[in-house]
């Protein structure tokens, strides 16, 4: 059960507004407790670590159960022009899907909470780890190294929504950055800077922990965990989003280093748990955990209630593109009429219960990012060989193209949305290249373009955290 209106040091730091499936870690409040009393070994900080992977699956970050938004895996596509919402709609999610969302809109605070809460949890692991350093230090390191890595990652999330800009050493307002479980702890909005100097000092610690540590973090099979591979592909995004574009391009050259492009055989594989081929790092769902796709496609029920955008559709070589079949499928609706749907996260096998794992970071991305990067910096050949080679991954006969300025920028964001639909990039992509939401497959006239200069792009913070920390007043975004 959430609460409805939580103080700020509830919302940044309390680990007890959660959803049933995180039952393992809803005692009494942590942060309540003597750290001796509540972890006595390094085995009890793993345990605590467990808790903050599970609470990406609220509703929301990455799970769309029940009415959950899926903040952070659906909805950055339902937001914009990858989808459109058909008549089998419950319009649960209409406020969002139309930029209508004020201060007081309770998904915007669920996605404020549900983020916050996962970095509670992992401020909890951090909390006095040290003190096993002497006698286990790369135990220590993979543990504390995997609660950095989600702690910098899940707040340069929260930036990617409330962020006012995007750029390195913005001074426009950013968002608050939490380091301790401590309730009473009631943060300030920080600058955009201030906000991206923490989340690097978080994930380049983490990067140097994780490169020593006393065991594998996950195994060919298994990629639930973040490594320092993972750590790596986090820094190329966001160093993407930063326009740092040297420092995007040579992370991004690490991770296609260490790991290659699934084949077209391996791919469809992916989507199905079958295999974990480019596989960077996914948060596991199993049953009863939510899913993190049935906004688009509700197998139980068969309600489709997003659909992929004729004009996506038409981006796609049907018949030569293996993302085409991997990703899509028609399906009949409850009346019988055959429909295409998204069908990229159905469920694992031959199962059609949209529990799968969410694929969080892929390699795939990172010859975009490379490939945008480079671009930017002038590279052209660099920037046209890696969108050939992931064109010529997917697209059996695929002829390179050969294009320069503008019109290879834009071949690399087509791709980008074509590769990564379904994959939460859709409504950031458009934000950090501040370019206009043109839905040509509209089914709302009235909500089918967004001009980049709209309040919208940055989202309000919740009233209900302004009324309750001091610290935050005077800090609202933008224009609400």
């Amino acid at each position: 059960m959430k609460f409805k209106h939580i103080f700020i040091g509830l919302s940044l730091g309390c680990a007890f507004v959660l959803p049933s499936c995180d039952d393992i870690l809803d005692v009494e409040p942590e942060f309540q407790r003597d750290v001796s009393d509540t972890f006595q070994t390094l085995e009890d900080y793993e345990f605590a670590l467990t808790g903050a992977y599970a609470r990406f699956r609220q509703s929301g970050y990455y799970s769309t159960g029940g009415n959950g938004t899926g903040s952070y895996s659906q909805l950055p596509d339902m937001l914009t022009d990858n989808v459109a919402e058909t008549n089998e709609s419950l319009a649960n999610f209409i406020s969002l899907t139309d930029w209508v969302y004020t201060a007081d809109n309770s998904l915007v605070e669920e996605t404020w909470q549900d983020a916050y809460s996962v970095i509670n949890q992992a401020n909890i692991v951090l909390r006095d780890i040290d003190r096993f350093a002497e006698e286990d230090p790369t135990g220590v390191n993979r543990i504390k190294g995997q609660a950095l890595a989600i702690r910098g990652f899940v707040h340069f999330d929260i930036l990617r929504y409330w962020g006012v800009e995007f750029e390195r050493n913005s001074s426009e307002l950013g968002i608050p950055y939490k380091t301790t479980p401590d309730f009473e702890e009631r943060p300030a909005r920080l600058t955009v800077k201030e906000s991206y100097d923490r989340i690097y000092a978080d994930l380049e610690e983490a990067e140097a922990l994780l490169a020593d540590v006393d065991r594998p973090i996950n195994s060919a099979t298994n990629r639930s965990r973040i490594d320092d591979v993972a750590v790596k592909g986090m820094l190329a995004r966001i160093n993407l989003y930063a326009e740092q574009y040297q420092a995007a391009e040579a992370y991004a050259t690490q991770v296609i280093d260490l790991v290659p492009l699934a084949t077209r055989a391996e791919f469809p594989g992916i989507w199905s748990d079958a295999n974990q081929a480019e596989v960077l790092w996914a948060v596991a769902f199993n049953a009863g955990e939510g899913s993190p796709s049935q906004n688009t496609y509700f197998a139980s029920g068969n309600r489709n209630t997003y659909r992929p955008s004729l004009d996506l559709l038409q981006e796609y070589n049907q018949t030569a593109d293996i993302r085409y079949s991997a990703y899509f499928a028609t399906r009949n609706s409850r009346g019988g009429t055959p429909r295409v749907v998204l069908s990229k996260f159905i469920g694992r096998g031959t199962a059609l219960d949209n529990v799968v794992n969410f694929k969080v970071l892929r390699v795939a991305e990172m010859y975009l990012i490379r490939a945008e990067a480079r671009a930017m910096q002038g590279n052209t050949a660099g920037a046209l060989a890696d969108l050939n080679a992931l064109r010529a991954a997917r697209i059996q006969g695929y002829t390179p193209v050969a294009l320069t300025g503008q019109a290879l920028l834009d071949a690399i964001a087509l791709e980008r949305q074509k590769e990564l639909i379904g994959e939460g990039h859709r409504w950031f992509d458009l934000k950090r290249t501040t370019r206009t939401i043109v839905r040509e497959d509209c089914t709302v006239a009235s909500f089918c373009e967004l001009e980049p200069t709209a309040r919208e792009w940055v989202w309000p913070i919740p009233q209900s955290e302004l009324i309750a920390n001091p610290n935050m007043q005077g800090q609202q975004s933008p224009g609400y």
